[in-house]
């Protein structure tokens, strides 16, 4: 452990929760129709796209509209990503001719990509031409990560609200969420990268010739706008098969630590937004610190696993797989946030992880990617957690159990169940098919626990909409690009089902004020509490799973053996 990676980890602590509230304020301005800092340049454009499509953004929706509005647009973003990659050899910005893209894996990256997964069973630089990056997947960036983000603000609205019928109006979020927050953020971010080295361009892929003589063709594209949106959607789809592990998506150290920075901004400055609109700060701060005390748990194991004496390779710490230019710490450090942020983008191979380092990253994506998370994907599946907490609480002092002064009764319960079992029924279910026949096991690049857990992996990544991978699979066949696109359709829309229908149901109650046996739901009693639910209920579900795959192979490992 050097002095200069303390000094890191503890700066971008800081930054992180120096930016936490000033993120949280300006959200919670756009997202209340609050005039805010960019309301004189992007207000008349908001307002253009309103009468151009015919939204009436003051118009609320109950939740049912609501979700409809939601399902339809993501149905035809499917539709219309699908459309594009069956036609890419005839569209134009296509320099390198590359053909149409098979159905099976065209229909499994237009799920992945809608549903914020950014799963990749392809290498970008020699399957995608410019316009389909560009028109689809970046596209797909922003208003997947707008999504998740208008999900959130409904189910606040409906924990927040007094007897109210309505959510929000689903078309307004979407745009405001574009347009003030991640357009900006990106942009601003696009122009970071481009002057640490990242191309931004539509020339053609370079042919160079170095000393040996060999020919190498150097690829190229507008790279950084996508890698910026990559990140601060929480998106993680690399614009090359390397992802930020490539030179030209991640070129320096500094690139590096904006990259990691990026992925936490939003999710953490939503826990304040959420504080704010329940007009107690100590509700967002709480689960701020949750959030944080997990990811921390999850870091320490992992730069500890990756620092030991490895019998395996005989090293003193575990550099298989990383980029010098990152070293253990920060390959450590990216793999922990991007699980736990359900971004999915890559610095490091996740498959030379050690078993503890890549237990770890695996049981992130197993808790169901609330440890910061999605954009607001992240803070409403925390709040389906504390749903149940304070369900279990009001059960253990023995008293009809509320939240924010409303009664949590047996509706909410049930939909809470729902959102958080459905990602694990997919997993598991999946997980065992895949085991049970050969097109499961036929392209796997290791055996014992190391390939078990590799298909483990794969679909926990699919159902917890994350993206990345051990990637010692082969998943470019039909039972991969079609098995995983359920997980990843399940996972992402079997939950906002249920929150949504929480957010309907919350909305409509009455608000009671507090009494002496009125159980806090701030503080680090709570924030305890929670924290152990959703390892109660990550370890009960999974762990038989783990024990088979990383568990076992980190106890075989101090004897010197791999698989």
């Amino acid at each position: 452990m050097k002095p200069h990676d303390w000094v890191q980890i503890f700066l971008y602590l800081g930054i992180l929760l120096a930016i936490t509230p000033l993120l949280g304020m300006f959200m919670h301005r756009v997202f209340s129709g609050r005039r805010n800092i960019l309301s004189a340049v992007i207000g008349p454009l908001e307002r253009l796209i309103y009468k151009m499509a015919g939204v009436a953004p003051e118009r609320e929706m109950r939740w049912t509209e609501y979700a409809g509005a939601l399902f339809a647009f993501n149905i035809l973003g499917i539709a219309v990503l699908l459309a594009l990659q069956l036609t890419q050899q005839w569209l134009p910005l296509n320099p390198q001719n590359f053909p149409n893209v098979p159905f099976a894996l065209a229909l499994n990256t237009a799920v992945s990509f809608v549903t914020n997964t950014n799963w990749q069973a392809y290498s970008g630089e020699s399957t995608l031409g410019y316009l389909v990056q560009m028109a689809g997947l970046t596209v797909q960036n922003f208003v997947s990560a707008a999504t998740g983000i208008a999900v959130l603000i409904a189910l606040a609205r409906g924990l927040t609200r007094k007897s109210a019928e309505t959510i929000g109006n689903f078309w307004a979020d979407l745009v405001r969420a574009t347009l003030y927050l991640l357009a900006p953020l990106s942009m601003v971010m696009a122009i970071v990268l481009i002057w640490q080295g990242v191309p931004q361009t539509f020339s053609a892929y370079v042919a160079a010739k170095p000393p040996d003589g060999i020919e190498q063709l150097i690829p190229l594209g507008p790279v950084a706008s996508q890698i910026a949106i990559k990140q601060l959607g929480t998106n993680g789809g690399g614009y090359f098969g390397q992802n930020s592990a490539h030179p030209f998506e991640n070129p320096t150290p500094f690139s590096n630590f904006i990259e990691m920075l990026a992925i936490f901004a939003i999710p953490a400055g939503l826990t304040y937004t959420y504080g704010l609109m329940t007009k107690d700060r100590r509700q967002g701060w709480t689960i701020f610190g949750a959030m944080l005390a997990l990811f921390l748990a999850g870091f320490a194991i992992s730069w500890w696993a990756e620092l030991q004496p490895n019998a395996v390779t005989g090293l003193a710490s575990n550099m298989e797989g990383k980029e010098v230019r990152f070293g253990v710490m920060n390959s450590v450090l990216f793999s922990t946030i991007t699980t736990d942020a359900s971004c999915g983008a890559v610095n490091a191979m996740h498959d030379s992880l050690t078993p503890l380092a890549g237990g770890v990253a695996l049981l992130n994506l197993l808790l169901g990617e609330v440890i910061f998370g999605g954009v607001g994907a992240g803070m409403y599946g925390m709040l389906v957690f504390v749903v149940l907490t304070v369900f279990l609480a009001g059960l253990m002092v023995g008293r009809s159990p509320e939240y924010l002064g409303k009664k949590i009764e047996a509706h909410e319960v049930r939909w809470s169940v729902v959102a958080a079992l459905a990602p694990c029924v997919c997993i598991l279910i999946g997980l065992a098919v895949a085991c049970s026949i050969p097109a499961g096991s036929a392209t796997l690049g290791n055996q014992g626990p190391h390939g078990f857990s590799e298909m483990f992996y794969a679909f926990a990544s699919a159902a917890a909409n994350n993206g990345s991978a051990l990637a010692g699979v082969g998943v470019n066949n039909n039972f991969y690009n079609y098995t995983l696109a359920i997980c990843m359709f399940l996972g992402r829309f079997a939950i906002i089902g249920p929150v949504l229908a929480i957010a309907g149901s919350m909305a409509g109650k009455k608000v009671a004020p507090p009494s002496p046996g009125t159980f806090p739901t701030t503080g680090f009693t709570f924030a305890g509490l929670l924290v152990a639910v959703i390892l109660i209920v990550g370890a009960l579900t999974f762990f038989p799973a783990l024990t088979l795959g990383p568990i076992v192979e980190h106890l075989v490992m101090g004897a010197g053996r791999s698989f």
